[in-house]
């Protein structure tokens, strides 16, 4: 309790720092009083000096001197005095190192000097020689020394003052911290206070954050309120943060950008540190774009996090966004899916965009090296791309997503995936190697964060194992976030319907539609997307977008497009304001990921029973015996039976253009249907009507293949990237 006090003590130390108004006459008696505190320390010593001895001296040789007896008496009860006082000084000072030693030291000679010239001034008089000359030599020189004691512990020697005292000993007993020293405990004015730690021979770095639920147990913070970060160059070296105080707890309101039309490499603000920093991220701009993890259980608030960072991207020209949530549809991000390029919820659309990126990878990477550019930057012709991913487990194999995600980063497509558990049965390690970034909000197993976080960042005690207590809370990593920042806190921002409504609609103004090279490479399964997002392209868009300009503006939001005057503010408020503190909980889990293993099952049994009933009303072959039902599509044409009096003619073979044209109108009425996957036995009619065989049509399959018509697929089956008839 002793060591919490402290702490607690530093930080409001520093929030309490006054800041002083400065105008004209009053700087500088703003400066001289800045200088006055700062020389008040070194000029104390020497007031003392000058006042208390002779003083001291004075009255006691006034009240016993006069006589030799009571002199003599008094004399030696001051020299027994002095001396037990020095006994005391030396106990009672702290000595754990050399800089305590001399401390020590020094506290103790300041107390013997002091008591042996007042016994002799008692005696023989404060003013008189030699009594007088060694007030004045001997505490010119004690002054002098305490001055330079204050130097060192201000750090002049490179040397700080040590904190083992009090109740950071008896902590450091009950804990295990005996080879643990703490140093220079400072509050940062933030609600946090740090602290170096060195560690003795035997110790280690390690095995003082294995202790830090002990700490935050006995500090009586959070436990996540702890954190122990080493020193990269000396092992034996670290850094404690202890989070005395949530400056977050009253919610994080959202911060619209401030203009629209910025390039993807723009900082992303998407909330707050727990020291009252903005937490930004900025993954377009780093020097390898890292794909990210968002994991967390439901009720953590990624959903909340999500619509901030998409709201800005959506702001945002050279980018386009691509977002898969299969499993809440519309529900997340119903009310800004006109920001979204490409937005699917059925799960065989969702196959078709995750096979469609393969080839949109390799034809992003032809166009850079055309460009001479070896990675995406803003100076590409392409739009950097953004594809969201949630429970992205359901949606393609490990292999697969491994695959993308290693390529994608060079070619500026930013793979996202959010999930609730990132375990190896969900994603596998090869792809979880691949996402090198992080956000990972409350779990409820304290182990599940190691399946997200790097080690040196569990390691330090930074785990959000407070499963959905404090949604928004996380622990972020990557994206150009400050390596030193990584144990640190952060809530994401809480949004406004509306004002996310009103922003995407203004976006459209900037938002580029997605470049031809990519789009033709996505193929069909682009050109027959579901949902197209608006943009400055969209016909009729600008109206709508500057009536939300204007919304915005009234509502106390100055968002901007940049190089564009600044809308006049004439339509009526009809937006609510982002609220500046957030206390409804309830609000991050509304909309956040739900649990859909009841619906899944009761979806899946309704198929099957569908499946069963559809079955059983086909009818079985008549003839199961017949002669006819061993025949296969391989076999010849049987001859007539003489009995039958039936004869066949002989009908003209198409030749090899007109089998392949009925093939390739087989597969161009498919995608006038919106029909992009099939099996080879789909093209059994069409091969018997262009009177060839399997052997043929395995021959044309690999053609179309070869020529980007048709892309194969797991388990023998085959999409069409774009129609034989049409130019690609």
């Amino acid at each position: 309790m002793a060591l919490r006090k402290k702490t607690v003590a530093a930080a409001a130390a520093v929030n309490s720092t006054e800041i002083v108004p400065v105008g004209r006459g009053g700087f500088l008696g703003h400066i001289v009083g800045h200088l006055a505190g700062k020389a008040l320390p070194y000029v104390s010593p020497w007031a003392a000096t000058a006042t208390l001895p002779p003083l001291a001296g004075w009255a006691t040789n006034t009240m016993w001197g006069g006589e030799p007896l009571s002199a003599g008496l008094a004399s030696a009860a001051l020299a027994v005095g002095g001396a037990g006082l020095s006994a005391v000084a030396w106990k009672t000072t702290p000595a754990t190192t050399k800089f305590g030693k001399f401390r020590r030291a020094q506290a103790t000679a300041s107390v013997a000097a002091g008591m042996g010239w007042l016994t002799c001034a008692t005696a023989a008089g404060p003013f008189g020689s030699p009594v007088l000359d060694a007030w004045l030599i001997g505490g010119g020189l004690m002054a002098a020394s305490w001055n330079v004691r204050q130097l060192l512990r201000n750090g002049a020697s490179g040397d700080v003052e040590e904190t083992n005292g009090g109740g950071l000993a008896a902590l450091a007993e009950a804990i295990g911290w005996e080879k643990v020293k703490v140093k220079d405990a400072k509050g940062t004015g933030k609600g946090t206070v740090k602290a170096a730690v060195q560690v003795e021979a035997g110790g280690s770095v390690p095995a003082i954050q294995a202790t830090t639920e002990k700490v935050a147990a006995a500090l009586q913070v959070p436990p996540s309120g702890v954190v122990v970060t080493p020193d990269p160059e000396n092992a034996a070296r670290g850094t404690i943060s202890l989070r005395v105080a949530d400056l977050l707890k009253d919610g994080v309101p959202f911060a619209p950008p401030a203009l629209l039309g910025l390039l993807p490499t723009e900082l992303i603000p998407v909330g707050l540190y727990a020291d009252g920093e903005v937490w930004a991220i900025n993954p377009f701009a780093a020097a390898i774009l890292q794909h990210l993890l968002v994991m967390g259980v439901t009720g953590a608030g990624k959903s909340e996090f999500c619509r901030t960072v998409l709201a800005h991207l959506m702001c945002r020209r050279k980018l386009s966004v691509f977002l898969v949530d299969v499993a809440k549809g519309r529900q997340t991000v119903g009310h800004i899916k006109d920001g979204l390029d490409w937005f699917v919820t059925d799960p065989k659309e969702a196959k078709r965009l995750i096979r469609s990126l393969p080839a949109a990878i390799k034809a992003r990477g032809d166009v850079l090296a055309d460009e001479g550019l070896d990675q995406w930057t803003p100076a590409s012709s392409l739009n950097a791309v953004v594809v969201w991913l949630e429970e992205a487990a359901d949606l393609a194999d490990f292999e697969e997503l491994e695959k993308i995600a290693r390529a994608a980063r060079s070619v500026g497509i930013w793979l996202v995936i959010s999930l609730q558990r990132a375990t190896w049965t969900n994603v596998s390690t090869d792809v979880r190697a691949n996402l090198q970034a992080t956000a990972c909000f409350g779990v409820d197993d304290p182990g599940d964060a190691s399946f997200c976080l790097p080690d040196s960042v569990t390691g330090s005690g930074a785990i959000p194992s407070w499963g959905s207590d404090r949604p928004g809370y996380a622990f972020s990593t990557g994206m150009g976030i400050p390596q030193e920042r990584w144990t640190t806190e952060v809530r994401s921002c809480l949004t406004h319907r509306e004002t996310l409504t009103a922003l995407v609609t203004a976006g459209a103004l900037v938002r580029d539609p997605l470049d031809e090279a990519t789009a033709a490479a996505l193929g069909q399964a682009y050109a027959q997307r579901s949902h197209h997002g608006t943009n400055r392209t969209t016909p009729g868009i600008e109206e709508p977008a500057r009536q939300a300009l204007a919304l915005l503006a009234s509502a106390g939001h100055g968002v901007y497009v940049a190089g564009a005057p600044a809308p006049a503010v004439s339509a009526p408020a009809a937006l609510s304001p982002v609220p500046g503190a957030v206390t409804d909980r309830s609000a991050y889990v509304l909309e956040d990921d739900a649990d859909m293993t009841e619906y899944e099952e009761a979806a899946a049994v309704e198929f099957q029973e569908a499946r069963a009933e559809i079955l059983g009303a086909i009818p079985g072959d008549p003839e199961p015996d017949a002669d006819y039902a061993h025949l296969r599509l391989e076999d010849d044409v049987p001859d007539a039976d003489p009995d039958s009096e039936m004869a066949f003619g002989e009908q003209d073979r198409p030749s090899t253009e007109e089998a392949r044209h009925i093939l390739c109108v087989e597969l161009d009425g498919w995608v006038q249907q919106g029909r992009l996957e099939f099996e080879p036995a789909d093209l059994i009619p069409a091969t018997v009507a262009a009177g060839r065989k399997r052997p043929w049509l395995q021959g044309e399959l690999k053609r179309l293949v070869e020529t980007g018509v048709i892309r194969r697929d797991g388990h023998g089956e085959y999409t069409i990237l774009h129609s034989p008839l049409q130019p690609a």
